[in-house]
């Protein structure tokens, strides 16, 4: 058995990522909720060769907010089962003494290297103008392994922020020893919803990927279960109800994630 948690903390944040519609749809999901108290302030690629992101204030958590850009599966899951893909290890220039051992999804680091140093100038900006040390980085899918990948950078070049990472449907990033460096270093809830969404299991184990530890499921009755330990196997967790791809429905994806659906 695992244990219950409440959904309402971790689903705040969740909706204030769906909310921010400053720049109309370029990181927001249709008819999305409105968050006016949200102080946008930077943004950047262009959705195709680099995804979407935007750095804003969140009055009500008193955090700033760094948001990615979501995928629908028929971009993800190509990414993600391309053979051409494979584990390598971090760039030292951008992760500077983590070890070799430690490696990722090659086709999540080219692309998450394509922006964590205008995040990161960004989120200083932000951090100055708003008087915080409190940064919350979020994103759903593909954005949800960019968010884990600029958490572990932020970690390395903002030792002293108080940073947490929220993702949302996110594929596995790397192997064993990342998982490992993550659960020891990164404060980290993954939520992945009650369904059949395949994108938390893939890519698969047998390739040598591994979640961290942090799960969080959301059952059918809207609660939030935590799943102890890294890709927990417990019926109640992710791998446990998807337990091969081929039972699993792409159209689960997109939610919902306590009542919202995430529409591209």
């Amino acid at each position: 058995m695992v244990p219950s948690l409440t959904c309402c903390a971790a689903f705040a944040l969740v909706a204030s990522l769906m909310s921010v519609c400053f720049a109309a749809t370029i990181v927001c999901p249709r008819k999305a909720p409105t968050n006016p108290g949200f102080k946008p302030v930077a943004s950047g690629g262009d959705g195709d060769d680099v995804q979407f992101w935007y750095v804003g204030y969140d009055p009500s958590f008193n955090t700033i907010i760094v948001g990615y850009q979501g995928t629908g599966t028929t971009k993800i899951l190509p990414i993600i089962t391309d053979l051409e893909f494979f584990l390598e290890s971090l760039d030292s220039s951008l992760f500077p003494g983590i070890g070799s051992n430690i490696e990722v999804h090659s086709g999540f680091k080219k692309a998450q290297a394509d922006t964590p140093t205008k995040v990161l100038s960004s989120v200083k900006t932000a951090m100055s103008a708003f008087s915080t040390t409190s940064v919350t980085l979020v994103g759903h899918s593909l954005g949800g392994a960019f968010a884990l990948l600029d958490r572990v950078y932020f970690d390395l070049q903002l030792p002293t922020v108080s940073l947490s990472v929220i993702s949302y449907g996110m594929p596995r990033v790397g192997n064993q020893a990342f998982a490992v460096y993550v659960g020891a270093h990164v404060s980290m809830s993954h939520v992945n919803n009650s369904r059949k969404d395949p994108v938390p299991i893939l890519p698969g184990r047998f390739l040598g990927f591994h979640h961290s530890s942090g799960e969080k499921h959301i059952t059918d009755s809207n609660a939030l279960v935590a799943s102890p330990g890294q890709d927990n196997d417990d019926n109640q967790c992710t791998v446990g109800e998807v337990r091969s791809i081929l039972v699993g429905d792409p159209d689960d994806h997109s939610g919902p994630y306590d009542g919202i659906v995430i529409v591209f």
